[in-house]
């Protein structure tokens, strides 16, 4: 043979080793895994390919359950549940594996792929995983029981933080459940595991409390809403709706399935008036009070020195914690002007009797009754960072939130736990490119996808000691200016997944050119599953 073609042939094959190699190390995976190890070949899901999990256990055979149903849907494969050692996709408990609660193993080869973790969490994170292995190209237009490539590859990966979430405004504007269903899955694509669920308002309360009816008769709607503040024009349109305590266990079961705690916020002592206009004797006045039709910050806020305001509130906590099993409930806390409590002769007569020095500190008594009461029932109270304010109630954690404030530091100092989520890298609410002439409505103010990306939630003055009382951070969505699941999605998406990288990827292998490029697929991703997102964040 010719020497010439043989080297030829050679450089060829080596050229095409080479971008196999390239081809099977640039695996568009987010969050990006804590180890990976791209090999060389793939491994073909066919119709043949069986599932093998222990179908005794409940967990895994959900698990198993959705990744079938994935399989179905996008590839037109129906895989049987199998005993096989090899051609199978397996879902494997190890308690030994040292991964921690949410931590997998996933190891693609010849001989099939086997996700391996401590627990059920874990597994069903490993399975997010796989799910991005999967080629996008293919899903679009497989014919039925077509094989489906998945690179060879060996990954190990645990998440930095245990609190990884997102927080979603349904006071302001209503989001059905259908949607919030949505959302639900939408986290989990990116291991998201916390639902912060905003449920009263000014402009609305959204959830059915049975003892107290009038909430929802009278609080859950408004006669009309702003359209433009400097004009002072509003739409002339009532607005309205809550969610049943029917709606909301099959919320919580649809979550809990995905390994989503939600955690509930009851807003109080301030941004209340939509609770003050059903029931105006736990104000300070007497009211009468209305339902806010506009956006803001409202001085009529709950009464702390009227008894009748703890027992409701009281009440409402009873059946708050009946609903979400969640170790954490939100209180609020947030905002809460003390014009009214000045004025009040019951709040000066608190601050007297249980010897304050001000309005902030009774702010402090105030939420520090709330915790004692959440702590009888087996709970723990979380607000945000103003419950700082007047003193920290002994076992709260904070949520801090504020521009250019040291809230989260201070907490982590006295031995409190923070969830960080500043509205500088973390309100997904602000708009994300300059030139919003063809934007969807959003919130005055800009937040890129770079800018978010570069958030981190370990605060640069915190001492090395006291970081372990960050616990993690999340994205926040206030609605004023988003009232459509189509504009949640836009505004969400892809913001929300260089958070996900944030608060589950090792800071060290953060690298946003390395993101984009790994983001590029994604949106191949997000419109397979028919979410709508922003293509032109840079």
């Amino acid at each position: 043979m010719d020497p010439m073609k043989i080297q030829k042939t050679i450089l060829l094959a080596v050229v095409i080793l080479f971008s196999t190699v390239v081809k099977s190390q640039k695996l568009a995976i987010i969050p990006q895994p804590t180890e990976v190890k791209a090999g060389v070949g793939n491994f073909e899901i066919t119709a043949k390919t069986g599932l093998k999990f222990d179908a005794g256990n409940k967990d895994l055979k959900r698990i198993a359950g959705f990744l079938s149903d994935h399989l179905k849907q996008y590839y037109k494969l129906d895989l049987k549940q199998t005993q096989s050692a090899n051609d199978m996709i397996q879902l494997k408990l190890a308690p030994s594996e040292g991964l921690g609660k949410e931590g997998y193993k996933l190891n693609v080869n010849k001989n099939g792929i086997l996700i391996t973790a401590s627990t059920p969490n874990g597994l069903y994170y490993g399975i997010q995983t796989l799910k991005q292995l999967l080629p996008v190209d293919s899903a679009a237009s497989a014919a039925a029981s077509a094989p489906v490539k998945v690179p060879y590859v060996e990954i190990k990966d645990q998440p930095r933080f245990s609190w990884r979430g997102m927080h979603l405004d349904c006071g302001r504007h209503f989001f059905p459940v259908s949607c919030i269903k949505k959302t639900l899955d939408e986290m989990v694509l990116y291991k998201l595991n916390t639902f912060h669920w905003h449920l009263t308002e000014d402009q609305g309360w959204r959830l059915e409390i049975r003892k107290y009816p009038k909430l929802t008769e009278i609080g859950s709607w408004r006669d009309e809403t702003i359209l433009d503040s400097k004009t002072n024009k509003y739409d002339g349109i009532g607005y309205g709706g809550f969610y049943t305590q029917d709606q909301v266990k099959e919320i919580v079961k649809y979550a809990a399935d995905r390994f989503i705690t939600i955690v509930p916020e009851i807003e109080m002592p301030g941004h209340s008036s939509a609770a003050l206009t059903a029931y105006p004797e736990l104000g300070c006045t007497g009211g009468p009070y209305q339902v806010a039709q506009k956006w803001g910050i409202f001085n009529d806020v709950f009464c702390a020195g009227n008894e009748q305001t703890f027992t409701f509130l009281e009440g409402v906590i009873d059946e708050v914690c009946e609903l979400f099993p969640s170790q954490y409930i939100h209180i609020g806390g947030d905002e809460c002007p003390k014009v009214a409590w000045k004025k009040c002769p019951l709040c000066q007569q608190r601050i007297k009797d249980e010897g304050l020095k001000d309005e902030n500190e009774l702010q402090s008594y105030f939420i520090r009754h709330m915790e004692k009461y959440l702590i009888s029932k087996g709970r723990k109270l979380i607000g945000w960072e103003e419950i700082l304010e007047g003193g920290l109630a002994p076992e709260a954690t904070v949520m801090a939130w504020k521009r250019n404030t040291p809230a989260g530091s201070i907490a982590a100092k006295q031995n409190h736990d923070v969830i960080r989520c500043p509205a500088t890298h973390c309100y997904l609410n602000y708009y994300q490119v300059k030139d919003i002439a063809n934007e969807p409505p959003g919130y005055p103010g800009l937040l890129s996808l770079e800018k978010v990306y570069s958030f981190e939630p370990i605060p640069d003055d915190l001492k090395k000691e006291d970081a372990h009382f960050i616990k993690g951070a999340q994205a926040c969505i206030w609605s004023e200016f988003i009232s459509t699941t189509k504009n949640l999605e836009y505004s969400i998406f892809p913001r929300l997944c260089a958070m996900a990288e944030v608060v589950w990827s090792p800071v060290e292998k953060k690298d946003f050119n390395g993101f984009k490029e790994r983001l590029g697929t994604d949106f191949q991703r997000l419109k397979m599953y028919k979410i709508n997102y922003c293509d032109h964040p840079y």
